[in-house]
């Protein structure tokens, strides 16, 4: 049998079983069913890159190379087009940044997992969603780019249950969680505000402890504090829930906001961004290092249920990268 980056290769004859047999038995599978990695499509996921070969860095908690290939391979068994390869990519190389703390984050006995957040004409341009179910399935560029991100962390990094990753209950976010911002709403961009430029290409990697619905005060936001009060109480129960009370430093919080309730908040006079930050920070009591580390990121359908996405309580920082 051939190999890839030490990984089988398997023919085009092989059956559907068979190959699932062969991925499984070399450690490779997350529990879902695999692409058959065959040189004919391992070979289209990396054509046109340079340096296919050459180390881009170490990936915890074992520490494997991260390679052009060595990626590649994880997008052509998690079912991605190539086109996508460049997106998971980035993304494995962000994690690699020291604050954001992939060592903690894969090995903790907690349940963090990774979140990819994708900015940007990329996002539309490969069909990412950022509306109905944004952070939920229906989506193949979602569930494949995600799960190629998952699988590198678990092939590269060697994240496997009971070696690298300690989890004592895990969560589904582990197996994908990818989703793009839109590009619409009252507020600048997530890559505006960080000074990349209103409509740049862009990922974000967030270690997460989990995802919490949170509903307005009223039911339906008449007003900015009846839409923020109670993300302002979830971020603080959050708060006491991860231990995070315990310590005197805080990170960041990000917060998925419907376009709708977005949109509710700036019809009222002086509620832009940096308003809603503020008023975040403030009513939440000392949740976030800074105004400026709380996140709104509009996404998601129609109506008016937001997502919060806590960091991780054992201390992760977001990484923005431009594509």
């Amino acid at each position: 049998m051939n190999e890839w980056c030490g990984w089988p290769v398997v023919d085009n004859s092989t059956t559907w079983e068979s190959a699932q047999q062969i991925l499984t038995e070399a450690e490779l599978s997350d529990g879902l069913p695999l692409v058959p990695p065959t040189k004919k499509r391992l070979d289209a996921m990396i054509a046109g890159v340079a340096n296919r070969a050459d180390s881009l860095g170490m990936m915890p908690p074992m520490f494997g190379d991260i390679t052009p290939e060595a990626v590649a391979y994880q997008c052509v068994i998690a079912g991605c087009v190539p086109a996508e390869l460049p997106v998971v990519l980035a993304a494995a190389q962000a994690l690699l940044e020291p604050d954001f703390n992939l060592l903690g984050i894969a090995t903790t006995t907690g349940s963090a997992a990774v979140a990819l957040c994708v900015h940007g004409p990329i996002a539309r341009t490969l069909g990412i969603n950022a509306l109905t179910n944004a952070i939920g399935p229906g989506t193949r560029a979602n569930a494949c780019i995600g799960r190629a991100l998952q699988l590198s962390l678990r092939n590269i990094g060697g994240a496997r249950s009971d070696t690298g990753d300690m989890a004592t209950m895990g969560q589904p976010a582990k197996y994908t969680l990818c989703f793009a911002e839109r590009n619409e709403g009252p507020f600048p961009s997530f890559t505006e505000r960080h000074g990349l430029g209103k409509d740049a290409s862009a990922i974000t990697v967030m270690g997460i402890s989990g995802t919490a619905e949170v509903l307005p005060g009223d039911g339906e936001g008449a007003t900015p504090e009846a839409i923020l009060d109670p993300v302002a109480a979830g971020m603080r129960a959050e708060i006491v829930m991860s231990g995070q009370s315990r310590k005197k430093d805080r990170g960041e919080q990000v917060l998925l906001l419907p376009l709708e309730l977005a949109e509710k908040i700036a019809r009222h006079d002086g509620w832009d961004l940096n308003r809603v930050q503020h008023y975040l920070f403030d009513k939440g009591g000392d949740v976030a290092s800074s105004r400026e580390a709380i996140h709104p990121i509009v996404t998601g359908g129609a109506g008016y249920k937001m997502a919060y996405l806590p960091i991780w309580g054992g201390g992760s920082q977001t990484v923005l990268r431009k594509l």
